[in-house]
């Protein structure tokens, strides 16, 4: 761990511009471990957030530090380094299509040299077992539903053993079933591998259950960050506003 970048992500005061403004003096930060939930409605720049966190965009001004290093001018070379550290569930799944369930997370497995052919079947197993779609080993993309490609990814992105998730809406276009089925798997893998997680979604419902603290983004600023506890408490308008519909979608 740095001492001069104490935190596992951090941004401090980040600004993106694309036709309008979309990240304004965005500041908080994510400690090792820590389960973070960017919440919002969409087109407030979550997303764009995760990007930026990757290593896909970079800020118009600001400085952006992932894995407790400043990666906001890094070469494409050094950014290769980082994501084998921080790896993306993106709301598609990004499955290969060509591959069945398991082939495709033995791809995350492929480079691992320290692994012979029996060990990454046994790996494949055991994280199809973790997210409960070991039946569905020799099944193809095409055959699953929205949820089970997102958990399919999440095995994957598992696979290669990173020290950090960022996941893009897990629990979005899924029933309520898998979306609980979801959001207790990312439960059950922040208490298991302790690993240290961005989550963008509107689900307010996962992120009471797996976030530790969370960061509201509302026209391009960071409104709140803070505890789950507190954001009940917060007194700016559109929180108050926006968990208000939460409570009258519910009802």
């Amino acid at each position: 761990m740095s001492d001069v970048f104490p935190h596992y992500i951090e941004f401090r005061h980040v600004y993106k511009t694309f036709d309008i403004p979309v990240l304004v003096d965005v500041s908080f930060y994510v400690n090792a471990g820590e389960t973070v939930a960017i919440i919002g409605r969409s087109g407030v720049g979550k997303s764009v957030t995760l990007s930026h966190i990757m290593g896909f965009l970079r800020p118009d001004a600001g400085r952006v530090i992932v894995a407790h290093e400043d990666i906001t001018e890094f070469s494409e070379t050094e950014l290769t380094r980082i994501r084998k550290k921080v790896t993306m569930v993106f709301q598609s799944g990004a499955l290969f299509d060509s591959m069945t369930v398991a082939e495709n997370i033995l791809f995350s497995l492929e480079l691992r040299e320290d692994y012979n052919q029996q060990n990454k079947h046994d790996v494949v197993k055991g994280l199809l077992d973790l997210v409960e779609l070991g039946e569905y080993a020799d099944a193809y993309p095409a055959d699953l539903s929205t949820g089970h490609k997102r958990a399919v990814a999440i095995s994957r992105a598992i696979a290669a053993q990173p020290q950090c998730i960022l996941y893009d809406e897990p629990t979005t276009m899924v029933d309520p079933i898998m979306s609980d089925h979801l959001s207790n798997l990312m439960l059950r893998l922040k208490q298991q591998l302790r690993l240290t997680s961005v989550v963008v979604t509107h689900d307010l419902d996962l992120m009471r259950k797996v976030a530790d603290r969370v960061v509201v983004l509302y026209e391009g600023q960071a409104i709140y960050v803070g505890s789950v506890e507190g954001l009940d408490h917060a007194d700016h308008p559109h929180i108050q506003e926006f968990l208000a519909m939460d409570r009258v979608e519910l009802t």
